[in-house]
């Protein structure tokens, strides 16, 4: 009796590992199917984004990290002819003077033509990695403190608004329940009101929190959509969003 009650739960353990990583694997190859790929898409030179040019600032939501490095950018540029500049590294930050910190990444970039839009995803990172939230500023306030998430974003902004004129729009994630990332959100809708960028809010979308439950592959975890969950569910709301934000 002893001896069972011992390798009873070592068998158990072993089970749940083996369950969890077979689901892994699972949502990673029928996730990413090849007919999920962009380039599987049918070019739609109809589409009102064709040959527009969008700056596309973020990290592993905007770079595909569940998706082989393919995400809802990619998507665009093969079904739509949308002519995407894709600044995503995985892992990285609004704020911070790190060389990859979205901040940083911005300064570094210069456009071979002015773009028509620019996007940027409200990362999840800035919190685990501990980086301070900060306030937003009055108006007028021409100087912003990109060590803080809220500083960085102001810059961010500012600096888009300054060097070309585009419209912008910020896009927030799916995540599980996180304090920091809800906080984030809101300091987000009171730079709207500063600003007046567009927001698509994908974090409190109950329309595609249901859809995503009912498609078993479409997500690789709480946070990283797979090729199918990039095609059949988010890639149409950035589609309908930006042909929105750069409608005449």
């Amino acid at each position: 009796m002893k001896k069972s009650a011992l390798v009873t739960p070592a068998i158990g353990a072993a089970a749940v590992l083996l369950a969890t990583h077979h689901k892994f694997v699972s949502r990673i190859v029928l996730g990413n199917l090849p007919n999920y790929a962009p380039s599987a898409a049918t070019l739609n030179p109809a589409s009102p984004l064709y040959g527009k040019h969008i700056v596309f600032l973020g990290s592993s939501i905007t770079y595909g990290a569940g998706a082989f490095g393919k995400s809802f950018v990619d998507d665009l540029a093969a079904s739509d002819g949308l002519i995407a500049d894709k600044l995503a590294i995985s892992g990285t930050t609004l704020a911070g003077p790190e060389a990859k910190s979205y901040i940083s990444r911005l300064h570094n970039f210069q456009p071979e033509t002015t773009p028509d839009a620019f996007v940027c995803q409200l990362s999840t990172n800035d919190g685990r990695a501990g980086k301070p939230v900060g306030t937003v500023t009055k108006p007028g306030t021409t100087a912003f403190d990109t060590t803080t998430t809220i500083g960085a974003m102001e810059a961010i902004i500012t600096e888009v608004n300054h060097d070309w004129h585009c419209p912008i729009m910020f896009y927030t994630c799916l995540r599980k329940p996180d304090a920091n990332y809800e906080q984030l959100i809101d300091s987000l809708y009171q730079l709207q009101e500063k600003y007046g960028f567009a927001i698509l809010d994908l974090h409190h979308d109950k329309a595609l929190a249901s859809a995503t439950s009912m498609q078993r592959f479409a997500m690789l975890d709480d946070a990283h959509p797979t090729q199918l969950g990039y095609l059949k569910l988010w890639t149409p709301l950035f589609r309908a969003s930006l042909t929105k934000l750069l409608a005449p």
